[in-house]
């Protein structure tokens, strides 16, 4: 047998040792010491960090919600009061478990020591996610957007919902919720549909070339004056926009309210088409003319 294995059988004899002597002291040990010196004190501890964690937190989520309502007050901002209430819910919430750790004995100095170094190393896995925070707090700043604001931003469109701490919840038109990150917002184009007070719909017409012009630019604009959401200033432009390959091109341009904006959109469109289909003006469609050699012969059904 060798050196090392003699030194490794009497470790384990020593230990089994002292785990006897211990069981063989807790055995001697009358009810009343083990009260004393056991349950109690370590009892008492648990007890008190579990009630703090609990309190704590019930006043943590209570913090939050008032510093979200003073922030709403002085800025007017949902976005910004739930921004703000998710961060300070966060920050109490340490500071609960950290007073909730301090009550079990455990150096809460190092503790916070080793929160500081694993956030660092968490911070520099999750550099997207700090990111997202960055962006959060740029979009916050600036204000590019308020809650309910219809924007596009990297291809979606869809109403605000609130800004979180990494990510901006849209609505869509479908009723979907999506989720888009923050960096990702801010570091993209950002149109906001629901800025301005007005808007401007964009239509174009397509009429057959034997239409006649004057007729239908008139049946436009009557259809256009005669709905009390299409603004009277600035007045909607009527105009031929482009000769095309197949049709003669009307572009018409109306503003209206912005919350109007869909439902001018859809009436004028549906009026447009009943309108010229009563007057005769025809509305084209793709065509091909194919031109034979002469005494050409063409057959059907042949492969």
């Amino acid at each position: 047998m060798t050196t090392e294995n003699v030194q490794t059988a009497e470790n384990t004899v020593d230990i089994q040792a002292q785990t006897s002597a211990l069981i063989e002291k807790v055995h001697s040990t009358d009810m009343n010491t083990l009260l004393n010196d056991y349950v109690i004190p370590y009892g008492t501890k648990i007890l008190l960090a579990i009630a703090i964690y609990v309190i704590g937190k019930s006043i943590a989520r209570l913090l939050s919600r008032l510093l979200g309502k003073a922030v709403l007050h002085s800025s007017k901002d949902e976005m910004l009061q739930s921004f703000v209430s998710s961060i300070s819910y966060f920050l109490f919430l340490l500071m609960v478990i950290i007073a909730s750790l301090s009550q079990l004995g455990i150096n809460t100095s190092s503790l916070v020591a080793l929160i500081g170094a694993a956030g660092l190393a968490i911070g520099l896995a999750l550099q997207n996610s700090l990111q997202n925070f960055a962006g959060g707090v740029m979009i916050l700043i600036f204000k590019p957007f308020r809650k309910d604001d219809v924007i596009e931003s990297s291809g979606i469109v869809g109403k605000v919902e609130k800004i979180g701490i990494l990510f901006l919840e849209l609505r869509t038109g479908d009723n979907k919720t999506i989720l888009i990150p923050n960096g990702k917002v801010f570091g993209d184009s950002i149109t906001n549909y629901s800025s301005n007070a007005t808007r401007r719909i964009d239509f174009i017409f397509d009429i057959a070339y034997k239409s006649n012009i004057e007729q239908a630019k008139a049946i436009v604009a009557d259809i256009l004056a005669q709905d009390p959401r299409v603004l009277k200033d600035p007045e909607p432009t009527i105009a031929v926009g482009a000769l095309a390959a197949n049709s003669v091109q009307l572009v018409v341009r109306p503003w209206v309210n912005t919350a109007d904006y869909w439902a001018v959109h859809f009436d004028v469109t549906e009026k447009v088409k009943l309108a010229f289909d009563q007057a005769g003006i025809e509305i084209p469609f793709p065509q091909m003319n194919i031109h034979l050699p002469e005494n050409a012969e063409l057959k059907l059904g042949q492969k």
